[in-house]
């Protein structure tokens, strides 16, 4: 382990282009399919390794120690290394978050954010452990995590831990963020959620992924967080209204993850961005943001 080094990596928010419940395991997780993407939206982590045996977090938050999933990853992976003898006792980390993702936004940020710090932290600890390997313990922490240890856009099934990299050429979206949490769970364990949606090949999706406007299938959880939500019904209403006079269809505009960030498909940089501006005049304070989907995962941005 180099005693001394920190890195600051970035950790990209992720949209579900869609998400599709095909039903709901003895142990309450749920199957789904859904396309995975990346987006240019970034959290900023700084972590340094130590000798204290402590992973402790630097910097105010708003939200508990407890329930930072960077830390709780950064533990687990800790534990493992030592039971493997890939660690020693004294081996600790200081962690430090440059938050811009919004939380409870279905952007996956908590969960990028602990992907980021496995990743990391693999490199810092001298670990040398595979993607598959990270991934394996990501799973353990959060259903989202391993799609980030991946990197790249995927077909996500199963709870989360199967993904196959599936490019898709839509790569411009605008995101609008009602001020509201959304809580996933409390989504997921609604009576009224659908869980029967059929499953779908993969292969049947490589025409869709043609068209840089993403249209095809739907997000499950919507219909639940938009009436739990009205802020999110709200602006799934704005920003089709706003996206028709750009003569994008309204089956281009959803909500990603279990809400309540809602997003539209745009052909090209120009036109999100014209929508951007007109979601600024027609919502003025709200958070509307143009953002693109990387090839890959933007890794580690600085080691010293």
């Amino acid at each position: 382990m180099t005693q001394t080094a920190s890195i600051a990596i970035e950790a990209p928010a992720k949209i579900n282009l869609f998400l599709h419940i095909l039903g709901q395991r003895e142990d309450g997780y749920h199957r789904i399919q859904s396309l995975f993407c990346l987006i240019d939206w970034c959290d900023k982590l700084h972590i340094a390794a130590n000798r204290s045996g402590q992973i402790t977090r630097v910097g105010d938050y708003e939200w508990p120690i407890e329930a930072d999933l960077t830390v709780r990853a950064a533990q687990v992976l800790r534990a493992k290394a030592i039971a493997m003898g890939r660690l020693s006792n004294e081996a600790g980390c200081a962690i430090a978050i440059d938050k811009q993702i919004p939380v409870g936004a279905g952007l996956g940020g908590g969960s990028s954010d602990a992907a980021s710090t496995l990743m990391a932290l693999n490199g810092l600890w001298g670990l040398d452990l595979d993607a598959a390997s990270l991934a394996q313990i990501g799973l353990s922490i959060g259903a989202d995590i391993p799609f980030f240890i991946h990197g790249e856009s995927a077909l996500v099934e199963g709870i989360g831990e199967q993904m196959k990299s599936l490019a898709h050429a839509s790569r411009w979206f605008v995101l609008a963020v009602p001020s509201v949490h959304v809580p996933t769970a409390q989504v997921y364990r609604d009576e009224q959620l659908a869980r029967d949606t059929p499953e779908i090949r993969s292969s049947l999706l490589l025409k869709e992924c043609q068209s840089d406007t993403w249209t095809w299938g739907h997000n499950d959880l919507q219909p639940v967080a938009c009436r739990l939500y009205p802020a999110v019904a709200r602006y799934v209403s704005l920003l089709k209204m706003a996206a028709q006079f750009f003569g994008i269809p309204p089956e281009a505009v959803r909500m990603s993850g279990s809400g309540g960030s809602v997003f539209c498909s745009c052909a090209n940089r120009a036109i999100a961005e014209q929508l951007a501006d007109a979601l600024d005049r027609a919502d003025p304070g709200g958070l509307h943001r143009v953002c693109e989907s990387p090839t890959r995962h933007p890794g580690s941005v600085e080691v010293r």
